[in-house]
C-alpha cells in the first residue's frame, strides 16, 4: 500500500479523497508524468519557494471540501512571477467558497503547454471491480460524452482499441492540419493506470473512483494536469476471488445435474396432479431410464412408482432431487440425509424475492452445506438435458445439440427451448437457477466451456452474483467459446422488476459493454436476438484469420435486395459490387430479363426456376470460386413460389445449397431467410423447409435484417477470437496489423 493512500485510510463510512498533490504523487509512483510542484502553506511560503519551478505557474487550492476547484474560483493560470503567485493566493483565499472550506494548502505547479486534452478515469464496480474509462478531456468529457470503458486489467490491445473507439481519435492523426500526437504514449498511460500491475489493480482495495482530467498531450509529453482519487468506503464489500478448478473437475462436479442416474421427487401426490406429479410423468415420457424415488410421508406408490417416506429411506444415493413443497418444509426435508443427495433443485418460491423469505433462504443454504448438497434455485424450474433424458418442458426435443444455456428465469427458459425448437435450435443442456443462492451463473458457464459437446453458450442473467469471477473465467479460459448474454435489469426500471423477481441488483451497463469488448461475449436485447445469434453459432464456424466483412446477397425481390443491402450497411458489413470477371461469368449463365448479378444478386422466381432450381448451383459455384465473400446471405419470398409450376424449386434450392457447402467447405458463412406472408399454409410450408435446412446445417431467419444483425455479431466475435489467438501467439500489435492486411 502506498504512503499516499495509507495515511488517509480511516474507518469513516463516507469516502475520503486524496488531495491533488498526494494523488499526483501516487500517479508518479506508477510512471505517469505529472508537473513539477510543491504545496505552500501561505502566500509568503509560495513566494519564497516558487523559484525552484519554471514559469509560467499554476496555483490551485488544496481542500477535501472543494470537489471542483475551478467552480469555486480556486485555480489561477499563467502566472509569471513570485509576486503574481502570492497575489493569486491572497485573492483566492478571500473567495466565499474557499473561506468556508478547510484549506490544506496551495498547490503551485509548472504550467503545462497547451495540447490535446484527454481524460482517464475509473470506478470500482460492485460486480466487476475496477473499471477504467478513457475519454475526450477537459470540458468535452461532459459536453460530448465521448468515452469508452474496460474492465481492469487492460492489455495493450485493449488500450489501443479504447483509443480507436473515441470519436475524437482522429485528433491524434493531425485533424484538419493540426498537430499529430503519439497514440502509444496514451496506450502506455492506460496500462500504467489500468494494467495488470497498474495503479488501479494494485490499489483496488483502497480506491473507489479515479478522475484524471485533463491529461495534456503536448507532443513529447503526456502530463496529468489534474488528478482526483476517492478512497473506498469502509463498508464496501470485497469481491471474492474465483475458485480455481480444472475442466475435468467441473465436468465431474456437474455430471449429476445433467446426467443423473437417480432422481428423487418431493411434492408429488396420490390424490391430485401436482407439478411434481407432472415432472415424474415428463421424465418417463422423455425416456429417463434411471431410478425415480417419489418422497411422501404416507404413500406407498405414486405415479406407479414405489414411494419412500423420506430422502433418508431412498435405497441409493440420489443425484438429483426435485423439490416442490412449501418453503417452510424444505430444510427439514433435506437435512435428514447428509451426504446422500448431490443436487437439490427447488421450484418453490417465497425466498429472496420477498424480504420475509431472506432469512429462510440463508437457513436453506446453511442446511444444504451441512448436508453436502448443492442447491439449484430456489424459484427455478430445473434442468433440461436431452442427452441425460432430463426435462421440465413438455414435448421438448429429445435430440441433443451443441448449445448450452443458463437462465435465471424459468418461464423465459421455456420460451427459449420451445421457440428455439421450431427455429432449429438444439441444446447440450439448459439449467435454470432462479435466485442462484448456491450454484452461480459463472459455475455453469465454466461447465459449458469445459463440455466438449457444447459449441456456444447462452446466458439470461439478472444478477450475475460475481461479475469479477465471470470476467476472469472468460478471460483466462483455454477453450474460448462464443457466449451470448441477454440481461434482465439493464435499465433502472428493469432493475426494479428484477429485484422483485429474483432479488437481483443489476450492474452498470458500461461494465457489461466493457466485458463484451474484452471477451468472447456478445450482448443482445431480446429473446429473438438471443435465439437468432445462438442459431447461427450452432451452425457456423467462426473465422480465425479475417473477420466477416464482405457479404454476397442473393435472392428474389428487387426491393428486398435494396433494403437488405441497406441493412447490411447499417451493420457495418459490405455488400459491394462483384469484380467484372465475376459479373461476366454470372451473365454468361443467360438469365432472362429482370435479373441483376452485380451484388446483390436479384433473381426473379422465373430465374430461380431455371433447371428446376438447380441453376442456383451454377450461381453459387461462381460466387464461391470467383467472388469469395466472407458470407452469403440468401433470401427467398415463399409466396412468390406458390403455384409456379409443378416442380419444387425450394426443396431443390436447399439441396443445392447443401451440395455446394459440402464441396466448398464452411469457411464462407451461409445464412438463409425464408420470408412468409404469415398465412397458415405458407407458415406450414416454411416449417417444413426450416427442418430440411436444419438437417443440412443451415440457419434460417425471418428477414434479411435478422441475417445482417447476426453476421455483425458473428464478425464481432471473430475479431475478438482472432485478437485473442494473436496475443497468445505473442505477435506484436504491428505484426497483427500487418498480418491482417496480408490476409
Amino acid at each position: 500500500m502506498s504512503a499516499a493512500i495509507n495515511k488517509l485510510r480511516s474507518a469513516l463510512v463516507n469516502p475520503v479523497s486524496l488531495n491533488e498533490k498526494a494523488g499526483k504523487e501516487l500517479l508518479a509512483q506508477f510512471g505517469v508524468d505529472t508537473p513539477q510542484s510543491f504545496v505552500a502553506d501561505s502566500a509568503q511560503d509560495a513566494r519564497k519557494r516558487v523559484s525552484t519551478l519554471r514559469a509560467p505557474y499554476v496555483v490551485k487550492v488544496v481542500s477535501r471540501d472543494i470537489l471542483h476547484k475551478s467552480d469555486a474560483g480556486g485555480v489561477t493560470l499563467g502566472l509569471q512571477t513570485a509576486e503574481q503567485v502570492a497575489e493569486a493566493i491572497d485573492r483566492m483565499s478571500r473567495l466565499p467558497a474557499i473561506v468556508e472550506a478547510q484549506i490544506e494548502g496551495w498547490l503551485v505547479e509548472e504550467m503545462v503547454p497547451s495540447g490535446l486534452e484527454i481524460a482517464i478515469g475509473g470506478f470500482y464496480d460492485p460486480q466487476f471491480g475496477p473499471i477504467i474509462m478513457l475519454g475526450a478531456g477537459g470540458i468535452y468529457i461532459e459536453l460530448l460524452k465521448d468515452v469508452t470503458f474496460r474492465v481492469c486489467p487492460v492489455s495493450e490491445d485493449d488500450a489501443r482499441n479504447m483509443v480507436d473507439e473515441l470519436q475524437s481519435a482522429r485528433l491524434f492523426d493531425g485533424f484538419r492540419g493540426g498537430a499529430a500526437y503519439d497514440r502509444e504514449m496514451l496506450v502506455q498511460a492506460l496500462i500504467k493506470i489500468g494494467g495488470d500491475a497498474g495503479l488501479f489493480m494494485t490499489h483496488q482495495e483502497d480506491i473507489e473512483e479515479i478522475d484524471i482530467n485533463p491529461l495534456i498531450h503536448t507532443g513529447d509529453r503526456l502530463v496529468a494536469v489534474d488528478a482526483r482519487f476517492i478512497c473506498r468506503k469502509a463498508d464496501r464489500a470485497t469481491l471474492p476471488h474465483a475458485e480455481q478448478r480444472s475442466d475435468q473437475e467441473i465436468l465431474e462436479d456437474f455430471r449429476p445435474l445433467f446426467f443423473p442416474k437417480t432422481v428423487a421427487v418431493l411434492g408429488a401426490s396420490t390424490k391430485d396432479v401436482t407439478i411434481a406429479n407432472t415432472f415424474i410423468r415428463r421424465l418417463r415420457e422423455f425416456g429417463f431410464d434411471g431410478d425415480i424415488y417419489p418422497i411422501h410421508p404416507k404413500a406407498q406408490e405414486i405415479e406407479g412408482v414405489k414411494a419412500y417416506s423420506s430422502l433418508a429411506d431412498a435405497p441409493t444415493d440420489v443425484d438429483y432431487t426435485y423439490v416442490a413443497i412449501g418453503a417452510e418444509r424444505i430444510c427439514s426435508s433435506i437435512d435428514v440425509a447428509p451426504g446422500k443427495c448431490r443436487y437439490v433443485q427447488i421450484i418453490s418460491s417465497g425466498f429472496e424475492d420477498t424480504d420475509q423469505g431472506k432469512r429462510g433462504q440463508a437457513q436453506l443454504l446453511e442446511t444444504a452445506r451441512k448436508a453436502g448438497i448443492r442447491l439449484l434455485g430456489p424459484n427455478c424450474l430445473g434442468t433440461y438435458s436431452p442427452a441425460g433424458r432430463l426435462t421440465f418442458p413438455k414435448d421438448a426435443p429429445t435430440e441433443a445439440g451443441s448449445i448450452g444455456v443458463v437462465s435465471q428465469s424459468g418461464g423465459l427458459s421455456t420460451d427459449i427451448i420451445k421457440r428455439g425448437q421450431w427455429r432449429g435450435l438444439r441444446f447440450s443442456g439448459l439449467a435454470t437457477i432462479g435466485n442462484s443462492v448456491d450454484v452461480k451463473p459463472v459455475e455453469l458457464l465454466h461447465y459449458y466451456l469445459a463440455d466438449p459437446t457444447t459449441k456456444a453458450i447462452g446466458m439470461y442473467i439478472e444478477d450475475v452474483k460475481n461479475g469479477r469471477e465471470l470476467f476472469e473465467v472468460l478471460r483466462t479460459t483455454t477453450n474460448p467459446k462464443p457466449v451470448v448474454i441477454l440481461r434482465g435489469g439493464a435499465t433502472q426500471q428493469g432493475q426494479l422488476a428484477a429485484q422483485s423477481h429474483t432479488g437481483a441488483l443489476a450492474s452498470g451497463q458500461q461494465a457489461w459493454e466493457a466485458l463484451a469488448k474484452q471477451t468472447m461475449v456478445e450482448l443482445v436485447d431480446t429473446v429473438d436476438e438471443f435465439i437468432n445469434l445462438l442459431l447461427a453459432l450452432q451452425f457456423l464456424a467462426l473465422r480465425k484469420t479475417t473477420p466477416t466483412t464482405d457479404v454476397a446477397l442473393f435472392g428474389n425481390g428487387g426491393g428486398s435486395s435494396v433494403l437488405g443491402a441497406d441493412a447490411f450497411a447499417r451493420s457495418r458489413l459490405n455488400v459491394a459490387p462483384f469484380a467484372p470477371n465475376v459479373v461476366e461469368d454470372l451473365d454468361a449463365l443467360g438469365f432472362p430479363p429482370g435479373t441483376s448479378v452485380l451484388n446483390p444478386i436479384d433473381t426473379p422466381v422465373r430465374s430461380l426456376q431455371e433447371k428446376d432450381g438447380f441453376i442456383a448451383k451454377e450461381i453459387l459455384d461462381i460466387v464461391y470460386e470467383k467472388a469469395q465473400p466472407h458470407a452469403i446471405a440468401m433470401h427467398l419470398n415463399l409466396a412468390a413460389f406458390v403455384g409456379r409450376g409443378t416442380s419444387n424449386p425450394l426443396a431443390n434450392l436447399i439441396s443445392v445449397i447443401t451440395k455446394v457447402r459440402s464441396e466448398r467447405g464452411d469457411d464462407i458463412h451461409f445464412l438463409l431467410a425464408l420470408r412468409s406472408d404469415r398465412s397458415e399454409a405458407l407458415d406450414a410450408m416454411r416449417s417444413e423447409y426450416i427442418e430440411i435446412a436444419r438437417q443440412a446445417g443451415i440457419a434460417v431467419y425471418d428477414e434479411v435484417i435478422d441475417m445482417a444483425r447476426v453476421l455483425r455479431a458473428v464478425s464481432n466475435l471473430e475479431e475478438r477470437l482472432i485478437a485473442r489467438e494473436q496475443m497468445r501467439a505473442g505477435r506484436s500489435f504491428e505484426e497483427n496489423r500487418a498480418a491482417a492486411i496480408v490476409e
